[in-house]
């Protein structure tokens, strides 16, 4: 079963893991010594991950590493854009009536 994106950035563990590996590969084992918690927990976040497509495993002789997809998380951004221009419209809308206010204050 394919994991929602959006589920898979909720959990604070995840987007850590994916801070980690947005600077440079790293295999699971890696990983989980960033963590307190054990190497199949870690093991179940990174599946989530991989799943929603967030990371990529890359064998390398015997270990795997993976990696962080820009690509993927460039959807994310996408679905936030829409919002974006919505909060940005807002916040200058309140600029002018508090700039309004402020004059009237005066």
């Amino acid at each position: 079963m394919k994991q929602d994106i959006f589920h898979a950035i909720a959990d604070p563990t995840r987007r850590a893991i994916l801070t980690l590996i947005a600077v440079h590969a790293l295999t699971p084992n890696a990983m989980a010594e960033k963590f307190d918690m054990s190497r199949q927990a870690v093991s179940k976040h990174i599946k989530v991950l991989q799943e929603c497509e967030l990371i990529k495993p890359e064998p390398s002789g015997r270990e795997i590493y993976y990696h962080f997809n820009p690509k993927k998380m460039q959807e994310i951004d996408n679905w936030l854009a829409q919002f974006r221009k919505i909060w940005e419209t807002q916040f200058k809308q309140l600029d002018k009536v508090l700039s309004t206010i402020k004059k009237q204050k005066k």
